[in-house]
């Protein structure tokens, strides 16, 4: 199937009518791998996000199928929320002269073409957790910023427990101008808050599960984050560091492009 770009490109020459531009660009909104997925192929070229896979739910060989249909139309498939069984089975299957990033901590797998690369952007996000509990939230929220070609700069184990290891970051990511930050916590969710009371810059909350007794598995922390009286501040769903990394993403690509432009 054609990209975009090149459906454009023949309609440019005149190789094919404008009506049939319009139905090759229709045709590219969904893509069928046999009766297990849609993929929403044109996901990237309309939105700036990747088509992510999500791998919980399913089988190591749906998530085989999947990924390689998608990495040899795209040059690129992300997989996220991987077991230990589905990664055995992507690292088997792979072609072998594909690029295989395996991130054990964020359980996530880039696959990519040897020539596919990511071009940066110069949207610049900042990544701060409260414990090293929540790393792994924050971790995902790193891997689909940077592939979306934005620069991470990233501080963990900085909660209000220990407030004063807050100031160091804080200070460093005023200094490197980040457009965005993105905040994951566990427990209370007071983090979020206080940054977001600290910065000039939106701020992302992402609550973790990391919670127990009363209010727990998240719930207390995300209720927390929603209630905060700090202007300034966006709450994702529990333990959404793929959504975090993409909404801080298009905030900051859409910043970069205008400060390119001035």
């Amino acid at each position: 199937m054609n990209t975009l770009k090149e459906i454009l490109e023949k309609l440019l020459k005149g190789e094919i009518t404008l009506h049939e531009a319009e139905k090759q660009v229709k045709l590219l909104a969904i893509e069928e791998v046999g009766t297990i997925a849609r993929i929403d192929s044109n996901r990237e070229c309309r939105k700036g996000i990747p088509e992510i896979i999500l791998a919980e739910g399913k089988s190591a060989a749906d998530i085989v199928a999947i990924l390689l249909h998608v990495y040899l139309e795209k040059g690129r498939v992300i997989v996220s929320r991987c077991n230990s069984e589905q990664i055995s089975a992507v690292k088997a299957a792979v072609p072998s002269d594909a690029v295989l990033q395996v991130y054990d901590k964020a359980r996530m797998i880039v696959v990519k073409k040897k020539d596919f690369a990511v071009k940066p952007t110069g949207g610049k996000v900042g990544i701060l957790t409260a414990g090293t509990s929540d790393v792994p939230v924050a971790e995902e929220a790193r891997v689909i910023a940077e592939e979306m070609g934005c620069t991470v700069f990233a501080a963990y184990d900085v909660g209000v427990a220990g407030i004063h290891r807050l100031m160091q970051p804080i200070k460093d990511f005023v200094a490197k101008d980040v457009d965005v930050i993105i905040v994951v916590a566990g427990r209370e969710g007071a983090l979020p808050s206080v940054v977001a009371g600290m910065v000039d810059v939106p701020v992302i909350a992402v609550p973790t599960s990391n919670s127990y007794g009363f209010g727990e598995k998240g719930v207390s922390t995300l209720m927390a984050m929603l209630q905060s009286c700090s202007l300034g501040l966006a709450v994702v769903n529990i333990d959404s560091g793929v959504a975090a990394g993409a909404v801080a993403t298009i905030i900051a690509n859409r910043v970069a492009k205008f400060r390119s432009s001035m």
